[in-house]
């Protein structure tokens, strides 16, 4: 579901920093060879999480859902120096895909590749947050939000992706639909959490930016 038109959307993009050339390949290479390639966050998103990251300038990253990378190397764009970023998915199939990309990247070695459960793998990190970015199963987006507020240091920010869920949010909710039940859920929860101050921005399929108080 497009929120605004295409051509504003390509309008918005093409007066937005350029998408760098290593994620232009990597862009390119999902959309041949990945099933699912619109689950790539692409040229606007990623410039918008760029931006945040930098904003942000993180010690600590984490990101819930790699798919082919491309999001991580947008976010990894603000690390300051010495920092680090750590990444949680349980697709075997790409760990090889992803890797590839990240070992071209400015990044190289400051990148973590986690495989399995993130629910099991966040706790044994043993470090705290400056920037989180939830892109995962939509059924465990609240225990996911309830597990990394205590990592987060004062001041960080989480991002959760596909929160307008193609405008679904907005309709009648089908009895078997329970990723959309869920997200109303986690959209009402995190606006009404007083650990944090949020905002959801309708940018691609909606992005809440939650700031740790």
């Amino acid at each position: 579901m497009h929120f605004i038109s295409e051509e504003l959307e390509d309008y918005a993009a093409l007066h937005s920093e350029n998408e760098p050339q290593l994620l232009e390949a990597l862009n390119r290479e999902t959309h041949q060879k990945i099933l699912q390639p619109r689950m790539l966050s692409g040229h606007f998103q990623g410039r918008v999480l760029s931006m945040i990251a930098k904003l942000v300038n993180p010690q600590h990253i984490l990101e819930i859902g790699t798919f082919t990378g491309y999001a991580t190397l947008c976010l990894a764009e603000g690390l300051r120096e010495g920092g680090t970023l750590d990444t949680v998915d349980n697709n075997e199939e790409l760990v090889d895909f992803q890797k590839k990309y990240f070992d071209q990247s400015a990044w190289k070695g400051l990148i973590f590749q986690h495989l399995g459960n993130a629910l099991e793998i966040i706790p044994t990190l043993n470090k705290k947050f400056d920037l989180v970015f939830i892109d995962a199963d939509k059924e465990n987006y609240p225990n996911y939000f309830e597990m990394v507020v205590p990592l987060m240091n004062k001041g960080g920010i989480i991002l959760s992706d596909n929160v307008l869920w193609s405008g679904k949010v907005l309709e009648p909710v089908k009895p078997n639909d329970k990723s959309t039940k869920i997200l109303l859920e986690y959209n009402r929860m995190v606006k009404e959490d007083p650990r944090v101050e949020t905002v959801l921005l309708p940018i691609r399929d909606g992005l809440t930016v939650s700031r740790i108080i």
